[in-house]
């Protein structure tokens, strides 16, 4: 059996969020075993898996993707949104935009140290739309 739920989260800072708890409140009851794939619908942001505990992580991960992508390179053509709209678009490529995780038992199967993030490459990038298929 296959259910889809489609949802929004408000509106967060520049940054990589944990947000592997918001997600679960989105989400009916879990089946005994199957995989979650959650996708989000914006090309400037992204989601990813990775580090739960310690958020100077994810601090990490936002200064290393503004120094792999720069903001106000003279090479880009597209700036009409902005100079953080260029740079966003790529690192929701190279991060990208859906993950999917094994449901066990009636719980997600992350690792011990593991968490959902989002990842906001916008100055405003306001609410943002996500679908969560849940395969049973």
């Amino acid at each position: 059996m296959t259910q889809q739920v489609t949802f929004s989260l408000s509106a967060k800072k520049r940054g990589f969020h944990l947000i592997t708890r918001e997600i679960l409140q989105q989400l009916p009851e879990l089946p005994q075993t199957g995989l979650l794939h959650l996708f989000v619908k914006h090309t400037s942001c992204a989601l990813s898996i990775n580090e739960n505990a310690d958020p100077s992580v994810r601090t990490d991960f936002e200064s290393i993707m503004n120094k792999i992508v720069p903001e106000l390179q003279p090479y880009y053509t597209h700036t009409l949104e902005g100079a953080d709209d260029m740079p966003a678009h790529i690192k929701a490529s190279l991060i990208g935009t859906s993950v999917s995780i094994p449901i066990t038992n009636g719980r997600l199967n992350l690792g011990t140290w593991q968490g959902i993030y989002f990842c906001e490459f916008r100055d405003y990038g306001g609410k943002r739309d996500f679908i969560a298929t849940i395969i049973s």
